[in-house]
C-alpha cells in the first residue's frame, strides 16, 4: 500500500496544502507533480492519477491558493494572476525538495505547466499537458463550436442569461451542465472525486470567476486574452499532449499545442472528454507511465 503524507507549504503569508502519495522512487525514476485546473478548482478530481504511484514513483498533488481546495482562501481578486500561481508552483517544488521531476498539468494546470516550462527550470524532466489550450481565444472559439451542437433550447437559455448578466441563475447552471456532461466528464453518474470538486468550486468561486468567468465557454475573466502559441517552440523538454475525443480541449487544441512544441507526442483517447483520466483511468495511467519511462530511459544520454 502506498504511503500518504499531507501538509502545508508557507507561501506569501498563507498556506498551500499538498498531498504526497507513494513510497519514494525506484532507481532511475522521478516523482510526478500534478497541477489541477480551474483556475480555482481543487485537486480532488485528479484522484485517479494516484494509481501512477504504484509504478515506483511518488505522485504529488497540491491545492492552489484561494481556490476551492484545502489551501488558504483569502478574498482578494487582485491576487489571482498567472505570476502568483507560477510562483506558488515553484515554491511547492522547493519546499518538497523536488529537484528533478515530471509535471502533469490538467486544463488550467497544463496552461500553468507550460508557463512554468517557459521559465526553463533546470529540474523539469518532462511535461504532460492534459487537455489544455495554448490560447484562450482558441479555447473560446472551439467551445462555441461545441456549444452550437447543443439542443436549441439549451443554447437559447445560455445565451439569454449571458446577455442579461444572470449566469448565477439556476436555469443557466442547469443548461451549463448539458455541455459539461458531453465535454467535461461523460460518466453517468459522475464519480465522487468529480462531484466533490464541483461542489467545492460552487462554494468558493472567486478565483474561477476572476480569471475565467461564469462557465467554461463564457470566458470574461483576466485570462480571456492569454495566448502563448508563439512561445511554444521555447518549451524544450519532452512533452506529451493528451486529451479526449469529445474534450472541450478539442483535437484542434491538442494539435495546436503538439505542433508548437518540437518533438512532442500527441494522444487523443477515444470516447473520452476533458477528464479522460477519470473516464479511462487504467489506460490513462498506462500511457503516462510509459511516456515517463521513455523520458527516464533517455536521461543518461542527455547529460
Amino acid at each position: 500500500m502506498s504511503a500518504v503524507a499531507e501538509g502545508f507549504v508557507p507561501f506569501r503569508g498563507y498556506r498551500t496544502w499538498y498531498r504526497v502519495v507513494g513510497n519514494g522512487e525506484e532507481s532511475g525514476k522521478l516523482p510526478l507533480l500534478t497541477v489541477h485546473g480551474g483556475p480555482g478548482a481543487s485537486s480532488d478530481y485528479l484522484a485517479p492519477l494516484e494509481a501512477i504511484a504504484t509504478t515506483g514513483r511518488r505522485v504529488i498533488f497540491y491545492d492552489q491558493l484561494g481556490g476551492a481546495g484545502r489551501s488558504d482562501q483569502p478574498s482578494d481578486p487582485s491576487l489571482w494572476t498567472v505570476d502568483l500561481y507560477k510562483d506558488e508552483l515553484a515554491t511547492v517544488l522547493r519546499a518538497l525538495g523536488l529537484g528533478r521531476y515530471h509535471l502533469l498539468g490538467s486544463s488550467w494546470g497544463g496552461m500553468l505547466g507550460m508557463e512554468h516550462a517557459l521559465t526553463q527550470p533546470g529540474g523539469l524532466a518532462s511535461l504532460v499537458i492534459a487537455s489544455s489550450p495554448a490560447s484562450m481565444r482558441q479555447w473560446v472559439t472551439e467551445a462555441n463550436r461545441l456549444r452550437a451542437d447543443l439542443p436549441v433550447e439549451v443554447n437559447e437559455t445560455l445565451l439569454r442569461h449571458e446577455a442579461a448578466g444572470t449566469t448565477s441563475d439556476a436555469e443557466y447552471q442547469e443548461a451549463m451542465l448539458v455541455f459539461y456532461r458531453r465535454h467535461v466528464c461523460r460518466l453517468d453518474p459522475w464519480p465522487d472525486c468529480v462531484t466533490r470538486t464541483f461542489a467545492r468550486l460552487e462554494q468558493h468561486p472567486e478565483v474561477y470567476n476572476t480569471m475565467n468567468g461564469p462557465s467554461e465557454f463564457f470566458v470574461t475573466g483576466t485570462l480571456k486574452d492569454w495566448d502563448i502559441i508563439r512561445r511554444l517552440p521555447e518549451i524544450r523538454v519532452p512533452t506529451l499532449v493528451i486529451s479526449g475525443e469529445f474534450d472541450e480541449a478539442t483535437p484542434a487544441i491538442n494539435r495546436t499545442v503538439h505542433e508548437g512544441i518540437a518533438g512532442s507526442e500527441s494522444v487523443i483517447l477515444d470516447g473520452c472528454s476533458h477528464m479522460a483520466f477519470v473516464e479511462k483511468p487504467g489506460e490513462y495511467a498506462e500511457i503516462v507511465d510509459r511516456f515517463l519511462g521513455r523520458v527516464e530511459a533517455a536521461i543518461p544520454a542527455r547529460r
